[in-house]
């Protein structure tokens, strides 16, 4: 119990020493209630007639607002976006997380995802579920998508906040394998490539995923972007080199931008300090924006 305990509330492991195993059990029931009420008792979904429904939870408040982008094949229940969320409703403010089609509780078939269905997923959220500024936070892949929507829609989007951006990281990647490995991937028409975050060991990806996403990469050139930014990465990211968050950083226009490199961060941020950073990262810019008002 305690080593389970240990797992789900970390913080609270010390005060748990020497607690019989009754209370202990008890104290993990509530908390596995609490998280299971908030992931199933909030969750709506925005319903559009040409496409799958996207599954979403909303904080209605004063502005501006945030709305938080998962990572590839995540969702909108992890650690950094129900951080957030906590925090915007102590202050009072609107908040967003929401699944991409294919994604968690959303509809629609993974398998037929592509950036670009993904990008007009995020502009939906942007325009028919919010109003006034918007601070955006896009972890991973999300922080791709950041990046188009505060390129499609300027005058909503009034600051960034990337963790672990992964701008144009899938084809950058694909393009480095040996020819020979690209050209056997195109004849399978799948792409199975190593991860250490699920079971089977490796993502899928379709050929034509990769085909696809090489329409909306944007490190070949400047990025119309003049909001303020904030990029977060790990320098001991595995998966998409820290490197990139400075690319980003040079191509964007605006000159209003940060780069807070973390010494032992990992790809998903998810340290106790990890998370407080991006939590303050966000209450910086939510001050900045209230006094440009």
């Amino acid at each position: 119990c305690l080593l389970l305990a240990t797992l789900l509330i970390p913080e609270w492991t010390p005060c748990m020493v020497g607690f019989s195993t009754d209370v202990i059990l008890m104290i993990i029931l509530k908390q596995m209630f609490l998280l299971v009420c908030r992931q199933k008792s909030s969750v709506s979904f925005l319903t559009r007639p040409d496409r799958p429904n996207l599954a979403y939870h909303r904080l209605k408040g004063r502005n501006p607002g945030v709305i938080f982008l998962p990572g590839f094949n995540s969702n909108m229940n992890g650690q950094k976006a129900t951080a957030l969320e906590d925090f915007c409703s102590s202050l009072g403010h609107a908040f967003v997380r929401f699944d991409y089609t294919g994604c968690g509780s959303s509809s629609g078939n993974f398998e037929e995802c592509t950036i670009g269905k993904w990008r007009k997923d995020v502009l939906c959220i942007l325009d028919e579920l919010t109003d006034g500024p918007q601070i955006l936070v896009g972890s991973s892949l999300g922080g791709w998508l950041m990046l188009h929507a505060a390129i499609a829609r300027p005058d909503k989007v009034a600051a960034l906040v990337g963790v672990a951006v992964a701008a144009d990281h899938v084809v950058t990647t694909f393009k480095r394998l040996p020819i020979e490995t690209q050209k056997e991937i195109e004849e399978k028409g799948e792409w199975k490539f190593p991860t250490k975050y699920n079971e089977e060991g490796y993502y899928s990806v379709t050929y034509d995923f990769i085909k696809e996403a090489e329409n909306h990469c944007l490190l070949n050139g400047p990025i119309p972007i003049i909001c303020p930014v904030r990029l977060i990465h790990g320098m001991k990211d595995s998966d998409v080199p820290w490197q990139i968050s400075m690319q980003v950083a040079d191509r964007i226009l605006s000159k209003d931008v940060d780069v807070i490199l973390r010494k032992t961060g990992q790809h998903r941020m998810s340290e106790k300090e990890d998370t407080k950073l991006l939590v303050n990262t966000v209450d910086d810019l939510i001050d900045k924006l209230s006094t440009l008002v």
